[in-house]
């Protein structure tokens, strides 16, 4: 369906004027459920059953279920109505000859001028040799919009008289493009070199919104997985139900973890560095199925800070007994551009002691290598303790790393039964 676009200007003389060659433009858009307000009363009031039989008479309402606000019928839009970010721009340019005189070369241009660019979006840049009296020149053109504020469409003719005489004019058809959803992005860095990324996207405009599709397009260094899935024994289902509507003004969370590739994953000074995840693809749907598309740019986290050297946790129990020896193993990475000839030491705290040699040459470490650690310690009092006491020394720079804290593990005593 069509509607008016609004008319900035044009640039029409008087011979123009006389020779009646007129430039319309319409926006193509989708209609509206229509939707009426039920009256009603009750019977014992004066009107009776009056309001009833004309809510059923009335063609706009449902039969059986005329106090339903939304009818069966469709409403013509009467305005140009609002253009968001991301949608699809469809407008129908008519060019007609209401004189009768036989004009010829008409050319018709349009042209969409945004705040950065020109953009031509004519199907066809050939002029038609002659335009008949009565007759008209139809054309529809589609554009994606990709900037938000104003817009302005520019729509030129130039044709030639009967006497040759060329004649040229110009509209300005100007409108605003509004943005339709508000997205925020957070990033938490995990020990293990995974990165989870939520996003809050917000519907702010005036209607609800079909969710159609909010995916992760992540960069060359990550695999990406998905968070907003609950997974059954069949097939998964998604967090927000069967029916992803997302009503105005309403926000919703979806997660993803992105992971280092294999060929990545063992380049610790690589991927310190990398700040680039990826880029959100949004797809919606409104009203009738009018399709809307939105792809961030590429999202920047904070690159976390490892120092020189970092060291995870590849392995650690969650509950242990109360003074029995327990293992874990720990992962060194290199992450300085200089080799580094190291010495572990084990500081006991009040409640976790350290079991082996404090003080023994770990060796030699390129920079981006790792290596893993098996040690063995006890605890000496029940509950969260926290595991601390480790200490590394580069002998090259005479430089000591502090590790503290590094773990928990929950200690229970097995002597006692449940019972007691």
């Amino acid at each position: 369906m069509a509607a008016p676009l609004i008319t900035e200007g044009d640039g029409l003389n008087a011979e123009d004027k006389f020779l009646c060659v007129l430039c319309c433009l319409m926006r193509l858009t989708k209609p509206t459920l229509f939707t009426n307000m039920p009256v009603t009363s009750e019977d014992r009031d004066l009107p009776g059953d009056l309001f009833s039989m004309l809510m059923k008479s009335d063609p706009s309402t449902i039969k059986g279920a005329e106090m339903v606000m939304l009818g069966e019928m469709l409403t013509l839009p009467q305005n140009f109505g609002n253009i968001f970010l991301g949608e699809t721009f469809s407008s129908y340019i008519s060019v007609h000859n209401d004189s009768n005189q036989v004009v010829k070369d008409i050319l018709v241009k349009a042209d969409l001028q945004t705040s950065s660019q020109r953009l031509n979006l004519s199907t066809s840049n050939s002029s038609v040799s002659e335009l008949k009296p009565e007759c008209c020149i139809d054309d529809v053109i589609h554009h994606e919009v990709k900037e938000i504020g104003t817009h302005i469409l520019v729509c030129a003719v130039s044709y030639t008289t009967q006497s040759g005489e060329k004649l040229y004019f110009r509209k300005f058809f100007k409108f605003q493009v509004l943005k339709p959803l508000d997205v925020k992005t957070k990033f938490y860095n995990a020990e293990t070199d995974e990165v989870f990324l939520e996003a809050q996207i917000q519907n702010i405009t005036t209607s609800p919104m079909f969710m159609e599709k909010v995916s992760l397009e992540p960069s060359l260094m990550y695999s990406v997985t998905e968070l907003n899935m609950v997974t059954s024994e069949e097939e998964g289902e998604s967090t927000f139900g069967k029916m992803s509507y997302l009503q105005p003004m309403d926000t919703r969370q979806y997660l993803y973890c992105l992971k280092p590739k294999a060929e990545f994953a063992e380049k610790a000074g690589v991927i310190k560095g990398v700040t680039v995840i990826g880029k959100l693809d949004i797809v919606w749907k409104t009203n009738l199925g009018e399709r809307g598309r939105l792809q961030t740019s590429q999202l920047q986290r904070m690159a976390p800070g490892y120092g020189d050297i970092r060291l995870t946790l590849e392995s650690v129990p969650d509950t242990v007994n109360l003074e029995e020896p327990f293992d874990i193993t720990c992962k060194i990475t290199n992450c300085s551009e200089r080799t580094m000839d190291l010495v572990l030491e084990m500081c006991n705290t009040r409640s976790v002691h350290w079991c082996g040699v404090s003080g023994r040459q770990l060796g030699k470490l390129s920079p981006s290598a790792s290596m893993s650690l098996p040690l063995k310690l006890l605890t000496s009092a029940q509950g969260l303790q926290s595991v601390s006491g480790l200490r590394l020394t580069d002998t090259f720079l005479k430089r000591t790393y502090e590790y503290d804290d590094i773990a928990q593990v929950c200690v229970v005593c097995p002597f006692l039964s449940p019972e007691s």
